[in-house]
C-alpha cells in the first residue's frame, strides 16, 4: 500500500481548483435530493396554508357547478364542454399560485448546492450507464449502501411521523363528515396543509444530513493521485527540470553578454580572486559608475582573464569589491554609500593614463573609503 501510494495509484489527495472546474464543466456539481424534496414539500404546504381558505372556496363552488345540473342544458350536447372548460379554468386558477410557488422552490433549491451549471457536455449520451455490470457496481458499492441507508432513514422518519400525525387528527378527520361542504372543505384543507408541514419537519432532518454527505462524496470522486497533482503542476507551471535548464541557458547567455561588456569597463575590482566587479563612468550620460559585469570564483576569474587581455586596469580592493558585489545589480549605478570610493579608485585610473610607466609606478595607490553602512564588508 505504502509503494502504491508513493507511486500515485491512491486518490488520497484534495481536488485542485483547476479538477473542479473541469468537473464543473462537464456538469459534475453536488445536488441533493433530499434538499430539493424537502424545500418542494414545505414549499407547497406553505403555499397551500397560505392559499388555502381561497383554494377552499375555489373548491366548494367547483363542486357546486359540477353537482348543479341545468335541465334545459340537457338537450344541448355543446353545453358540456362548455361546463367542462368552466370548471378546469375554475380550478386552475385555484391552483395555479401553488404549482408556480412549487416551481420557484425547486428551481432554487436546485441550485442552492451547487450553483448555477449548464453544461453542454452533460447533454452527450453516456452508454457505460446501459452497462448491468456498472449498474451493480453502483448498487453495492458505497454509494448504494449510503442511498440505502438514506432511504431506511426516511421510511423511519416519515412513517414515525405519519403515524403521529393521523393518530392527532384522526378525530378532526371524523368530524369533517358532521360539517357543511363549505366549511368541511376549508377545515379539511388547513388539516392537511399542517400535516405536509409535520411531513416536511421530518425531512429536514434527512436533508441536514445529506447536504454534507453528498459534498463530501461529490469530492471524494474527484480525489487526485500524488501522480496526477504532479503532471498538473507539469502542465501548469511547467516541467521543472525543463524550466531549470531554461533558466541556464538563461543564465549563460546572460553571463555571455556581460562577459562582452568587460573590455568597455574603465577598472575591474578585484578581492583579489573570490569576487571581480567592473565599473564603467561616462560623466557626460551617467550621473554614477556603473557595475557592467561582476561575479564570484570562477566567473570573477574570467572576467579578471578578459580584463587582462584587453588591457583594462586591475584594482584590489577586497572591501569594496565585496560592497559592490553584494549591493549592486547587474547594469545598475552603485549606492551613494560608495561614491567617495569608486571616486578614489577611479581618479587614480584616469590620473596614471595620462602618465608614463615609469610616473604611474611611483603613483600611491589609494585606500578607497567606504561609508558607514558597509562597516561589516
Amino acid at each position: 500500500m505504502a509503494e502504491e501510494a508513493e507511486q500515485g495509484g491512491e486518490r488520497t489527495e484534495e481536488p485542485s481548483q483547476r479538477r473542479l472546474q473541469e468537473a464543473r464543466e462537464n456538469g459534475q456539481v453536488p445536488r441533493s435530493r433530499e434538499l430539493t424534496t424537502f424545500a418542494t414539500m414545505m414549499g407547497g404546504s406553505v403555499a397551500l396554508i397560505m392559499s388555502g381558505s381561497a383554494l377552499g372556496s375555489r373548491m366548494s363552488e367547483l363542486m357546486h357547478r359540477c353537482m348543479a345540473v341545468d335541465a334545459q342544458s340537457l338537450d344541448n350536447p355543446q353545453s358540456m364542454f362548455s361546463t367542462l372548460a368552466a370548471a378546469a379554468t375554475l380550478a386552475l386558477s385555484g391552483l395555479l399560485p401553488i404549482f408556480a410557488a412549487l416551481i420557484v422552490v425547486v428551481l432554487l433549491a436546485s441550485i442552492a448546492l451547487g450553483g448555477w451549471n449548464f453544461a453542454p457536455t452533460a447533454l452527450v449520451p453516456d452508454f457505460t450507464r446501459m452497462s448491468p455490470f456498472e449498474g451493480m457496481k453502483r448498487l453495492v458499492g458505497m454509494r448504494g449502501l449510503t442511498e440505502l441507508g438514506k432511504a431506511l432513514l426516511k421510511f423511519a422518519l416519515v412513517g414515525g411521523v405519519c403515524a403521529g400525525v393521523v393518530a392527532h387528527m384522526f378525530g378532526e378527520v371524523l368530524a369533517l363528515g358532521r360539517m357543511a361542504p363549505r366549511a368541511a372543505i376549508g377545515h379539511g384543507a388547513g388539516l392537511l396543509s399542517w400535516a405536509f408541514v409535520w411531513l416536511c419537519s421530518s425531512l429536514a432532518l434527512v436533508a441536514v444530513v445529506d447536504v454534507p454527505l453528498q459534498i463530501y462524496q461529490f469530492r471524494r470522486t474527484l480525489r487526485m493521485t500524488r501522480q496526477e497533482v504532479r503532471d498538473e503542476h507539469k502542465e501548469h507551471d511547467g516541467n521543472p527540470q525543463v524550466k531549470q535548464r531554461i533558466r541556464q541557458m538563461q543564465q549563460a547567455q546572460a553571463r555571455r553578454r556581460m562577459m562582452h561588456n568587460v573590455p568597455t569597463a574603465d577598472v575591474v575590482i578585484v578581492n583579489p580572486t573570490h569576487f571581480a566587479v567592473a565599473l564603467k563612468y561616462e560623466p557626460k550620460n551617467m550621473r554614477a559608475p556603473q557595475v557592467v559585469a561582476k561575479g564570484a570564483d570562477l566567473v570573477a576569474q574570467n572576467i579578471r582573464r578578459i580584463a587582462e587581455e584587453h588591457r583594462v586596469p586591475i584594482f584590489e580592493s577586497p572591501r569594496l569589491a565585496r560592497a559592490l558585489y553584494k549591493s549592486t545589480d547587474l547594469n545598475r549605478e552603485i549606492p551613494a554609500g560608495l561614491y567617495m570610493a569608486a571616486a578614489q579608485v577611479l581618479s587614480y585610473i584616469f590620473r596614471i593614463r595620462t602618465l608614463n610607466p615609469t610616473a604611474a609606478a611611483r603613483m600611491a595607490r589609494p585606500d578607497p573609503k567606504l561609508g558607514p553602512e558597509y562597516a561589516d564588508v
